[in-house]
C-alpha cells in the first residue's frame, strides 16, 4: 500500500525525527513568549537549547488532571493559549476541563485517521458522537470533511431516527463510539432495518476489543480506529494490518513511567506524553494519562511512523466511559452533596460491549441501606454532576475496601 493521506507518513523515520526535533526550540521560545503558562513554567530554562529527545526529557510536564484546577484559578484556559490564538469555539469536557478550538480546516488534524480508516472523497459519514459542549463531534467531523466526505451531524441516542437516517441517506460510513455501532447493528437486526450502506468505519472513545472488531468484520464493516484527545486532537491511528496505533505526524510522543517525567524502555508500559505544536494552543509534554507502550518497528501498511499498542488503562483513576471522561474529583463531589455517604467507590463495566457505571455507597445503618429516595437522589446527583446515568448501589459501611480506589474499571483492555 502506498496510498497515503500526505507524503510524509511514508518519509525515512530518521528524517522525521531530525525535523521535529529542529524546529522543537523556536517553538519553545513562542511558547514562552506568547503563553503566560509556559512563560512561568519555562522561565528558566533555555529553550534555545532544547533540541534532541534527552533534553526534551528534563523539561517539566503538565498533566491533564491537572488542567482542572489549573483553569479553575485561571479561566478559562489557565494561560496555556497564547495571545494570538484565534478562539472560535469553547468546549468544556467532564472535570470540568474548558478546550479551545480554531475551526481552520482540520485543526485536530484527524484527517490521517479517517484516510487510513478508507474514507474518500465523496463518501458520506454519519457522525455519532457529541456535538453539545463536548469537543467529539466536531473533532470527528473536521477529520472526515478533510477527506473530502459529506458529514451527517447525527450526534448520540435516538437509535430509531439514525436507523432511518441511514436507510434514506445510505452513508458509506460511520463514526463515533464502537458500542453505539453495536447498538445500531443489534437494533437494526433486530427490527430488519437496512443498514448495509455502511461499510467503513472510524470507532473512537472507547476500549475496541477483538470481539466487537470480529462482529463488525463479519457485518461487513471494517472499522479501525482512532486515538485522539480533546486538548491534542490525533495521537495515533489505526492502518489495515490492525498493528498498534501509529503515531499522527507533526507531534512527539514520549512514553514515560507514571508520574515521573522519565521515558521509558521499548515494550515497557508507561504513560502517553505528547509535544503538539499547535500555535494556537501550544501543549509541551503534555501527560494524557492515557497508558500504553511502544511498538519495534514500523507498519506493514508503509508509514513509517513509530507505532504504540494503543490504550492500555490509565495512569491515574480517571476513566472514560461511553466516550466521556470521568474524574476522581466528580465522585466525590457527589459524595460530599450527600452527608449519608461515609465512602463511595465508581465501579465501571461492561455488558454486550456496552459501558455500565454503578457509584458504590456505603452508608450509616440500616434504615439508610433501604432509603429509596436517598438512591434516587444520588443517582441525580450522578447525573449532574458526571453528565452520564449511572447505577446507585447502598451498602454498608466497612464494605468498600481501604485500597485508595475511587473509580474501578472491570472492564477488559
Amino acid at each position: 500500500m502506498n496510498d497515503f493521506f500526505t507524503p510524509a507518513e511514508a518519509q525515512n523515520n530518521s528524517q522525521r525525527e531530525a525535523d521535529l526535533l529542529a524546529k522543537l526550540a523556536a517553538f519553545l521560545a513562542y511558547a514562552k513568549s506568547n503563553s503566560t503558562y509556559y512563560a512561568k513554567i519555562l522561565a528558566d530554562v533555555d529553550v534555545e537549547t532544547v533540541n534532541s529527545r534527552e533534553r526534551l526529557a528534563n523539561l517539566p510536564v503538565t498533566r491533564k488532571s491537572d488542567l482542572i484546577d489549573l483553569q479553575s484559578k485561571q479561566p478559562p484556559f489557565a494561560g496555556l493559549v497564547t495571545e494570538s490564538a484565534k478562539v472560535d469555539r469553547i468546549y468544556q469536557s467532564p472535570g470540568p476541563i474548558n478546550e479551545p478550538e480554531n475551526t481552520n480546516d482540520d485543526w485536530w488534524r484527524l484527517g490521517q485517521a479517517f484516510y487510513a480508516a478508507g474514507f474518500r472523497t465523496g463518501d458520506k459519514v454519519q457522525n455519532c458522537l457529541s456535538y453539545h459542549l463536548t469537543p467529539g463531534g466536531f473533532i470527528l467531523d473536521s477529520g472526515a470533511r478533510a477527506c473530502g466526505c459529506s458529514v451527517i451531524a447525527a450526534g448520540p441516542g435516538q437509535t430509531d431516527q439514525q436507523l432511518d437516517v441511514i436507510e434514506h441517506l445510505k452513508p458509506e460510513g460511520y463514526c463515533g463510539t464502537p458500542s453505539f455501532l453495536k447498538i445500531l447493528l443489534d437494533k437494526a437486526q433486530a427490527q430488519g432495518r437496512d443498514i448495509s450502506s455502511i461499510r467503513k468505519a472510524l470507532v473512537t472513545g472507547e476500549a475496541y476489543l477483538p470481539p466487537l472488531r470480529a462482529e463488525f468484520k463479519a457485518a461487513g464493516i471494517e472499522a479501525l480506529q482512532a486515538y485522539a484527545t480533546a486538548d491534542v486532537g490525533l495521537i495515533g491511528f489505526e492502518s489495515d494490518p490492525h498493528d498498534g496505533l501509529i503515531i499522527a505526524e507533526n507531534i512527539i510522543v514520549e512514553i514515560l513511567r507514571p508520574g515521573t517525567g522519565i521515558p521509558v524502555a521499548e515494550g515497557e508500559v508507561g504513560e502517553v506524553v505528547v509535544t503538539s505544536f499547535n500555535l494556537d494552543y501550544p501543549l509541551i509534554r503534555f501527560a494524557t494519562g492515557d497508558l500504553s507502550a511502544l511498538l519495534p518497528g514500523s507498519s506493514e501498511c508503509g508509514r513509517t511512523n513509530m507505532r504504540i499498542k494503543g490504550w492500555m488503562g490509565r495512569a491515574d483513576q480517571t476513566t472514560k466511559v461511553k466516550g466521556m471522561f470521568v474524574h476522581p474529583e466528580q465522585v466525590e463531589k457527589v459524595r460530599l452533596l450527600h452527608p449519608e455517604i461515609v465512602k463511595s467507590r465508581l465501579v465501571v463495566s461492561q455488558e454486550n460491549h456496552n459501558d455500565l457505571m454503578t457509584l458504590v455507597c456505603e452508608v450509616q445503618g440500616q434504615q439508610s441501606l433501604n432509603d429509596q429516595q436517598l438512591t434516587h437522589a444520588i443517582s441525580e446527583s450522578v447525573k449532574r454532576v458526571v453528565k452520564l446515568n449511572g447505577a446507585v448501589k447502598l451498602v454498608e459501611k466497612g464494605t468498600i475496601s481501604d485500597d485508595g480506589k475511587v473509580i474501578e474499571d472491570l472492564r477488559s483492555v
